[in-house]
């Protein structure tokens, strides 16, 4: 892919983190802390999009429904956007004080999934300066999506969504990771 113009934010002022890992790996609960240690916003693609999906008049809502439920991968023209502005009104509602001059740090919780998404969001919103995945086994992310899924109300914490959710993960995230081992931007917890 080759650039047509400059990112939406200058990769010198805004810095982003992808936190990638399977499903129940412990990415949320481990970018809440490093937030509130280091000054990040946490953004959860996850969470973004269910936000979406549930929101009246989104033109969106019926397809990320879709692609949760069916523990498929949605769009990346869709994710990447919804990433774009909850960075821009993040920057907005720090810039007097915490964050000055359009500075910024994300935590990019769940995204790239695929290296679609990677290569548009690199290209088009940020390039990413770090990767951290968190590793763990499928046993373990099991026990801990089926004990969230009794009290979260998500849709997919449930066995026959967590399957697709590993098939994706492994078929689709993997090369993500990859990637960015060969660029020398992964840490590996």
């Amino acid at each position: 892919m080759t650039s047509n113009g400059p990112t939406a934010f200058d990769h010198n002022k805004v810095t982003v983190v992808y936190v990638l890992g399977g499903p129940g790996a412990g990415k949320g609960t481990q970018c809440t802390k490093l937030a509130e240690d280091f000054d990040f916003c946490h953004l959860s693609a996850g969470d973004l999009l269910r936000a979406e999906q549930n929101r009246d008049g989104s033109q969106y809502g019926v397809l990320i429904r879709t692609c949760i439920r069916e523990g498929t991968i949605v769009p990346k023209e869709v994710t990447s956007k919804l990433l774009e502005n909850a960075m821009a009104a993040e920057i907005q509602s720090r810039s007097s004080h915490r964050w000055p001059s359009g500075k910024g740090r994300f935590l990019i919780d769940g995204f790239p999934r695929k290296m679609d998404q990677a290569e548009l969001f690199d290209e088009v919103v940020c390039p990413a300066s770090l990767v951290i995945h968190f590793t763990t086994t499928e046993d373990v992310m099991v026990e801990r999506l089926l004990e969230r899924g009794k009290t979260s109300g998500r849709e997919d914490d449930n066995i026959e969504s967590i399957r697709k959710r590993f098939r994706t993960y492994y078929d689709q995230t993997m090369p993500v990771i990859e990637h960015y081992s060969k660029l020398s931007k992964l840490v590996e917890v």
